[in-house]
C-alpha cells in the first residue's frame, strides 16, 4: 500500500507536467488541419509590389476558434492561432491559379511564454516543410517589431473580412 501511494505521489506530477509539455508543444508545432479553420482573407501580391521579391504570390490567412474571438474584439486570447500561407502562383489559360507552397507563418498566442514579443510566438516553415519552423531569438524579435506597428489590434496586420 506504501509503495503504490508512493508511485502515484511521484507519477502524478510528472504526468501533469507532461501533459503541460505536451500541450505547449502542441500549440508550438505546425497546425495541420489550419486549412480547415475560417479563411480571414485572401491577397495578392503581384510583380508590381516592391514585396514580390520575397512575399510575390496569393496569400491566405487562417484563424482558428480563439484567433476568431481576437478578430471580434482586438484582443486575441492565449491559444490564438494564426496562420499565413503563401503560395506561388501560376498563369493558366489567363487564369491566375494557386501553385506550390513558398511558406507557412504561424502566430501563436501564449502572453506567459512570449512576454517579449508581445505574447506571440513567430514561426515559418519554408515549402512543404512542416517541421523546422522555430525561429531564433532575433527573428523572433524581427517579427514582433513589426508586428508591434498594430499594438491596437493586438500585433495582427489582418483584419477579418466581413
Amino acid at each position: 500500500m506504501r509503495k503504490a501511494r508512493l508511485m502515484l505521489l511521484v507519477s502524478t506530477p510528472l504526468a501533469i507536467c507532461f501533459a503541460l509539455w505536451a500541450q505547449t508543444d502542441e500549440l508550438s508545432s505546425f497546425p495541420k488541419e489550419f486549412r480547415k479553420w475560417a479563411h480571414v482573407k485572401s491577397v495578392l501580391v503581384g510583380a508590381q509590389s516592391n514585396a514580390f521579391a520575397t512575399e510575390g504570390g496569393i496569400h491566405h490567412i487562417y484563424a482558428n476558434d480563439k484567433a476568431l474571438e481576437g478578430y471580434n474584439s482586438g484582443k486575441f486570447p492565449d491559444g490564438s492561432v494564426i496562420v499565413y500561407d503563401l503560395l506561388e502562383t501560376k498563369e493558366v489559360a489567363g487564369n491566375t491559379i494557386e501553385g506550390p507552397t513558398r511558406r507557412v507563418d504561424v502566430m501563436v498566442k501564449q502572453s506567459e511564454r512570449y512576454p517579449v514579443t508581445g505574447g506571440w510566438e513567430f514561426m515559418s516553415f519554408s515549402g512543404n516543410d512542416q517541421t523546422n519552423g522555430k525561429l531564433s531569438a532575433a527573428r523572433q524579435a524581427t517579427c514582433a517589431g513589426c508586428h508591434g506597428n498594430r499594438k491596437d489590434h493586438d500585433s495582427v496586420f489582418s483584419e477579418f473580412r466581413k
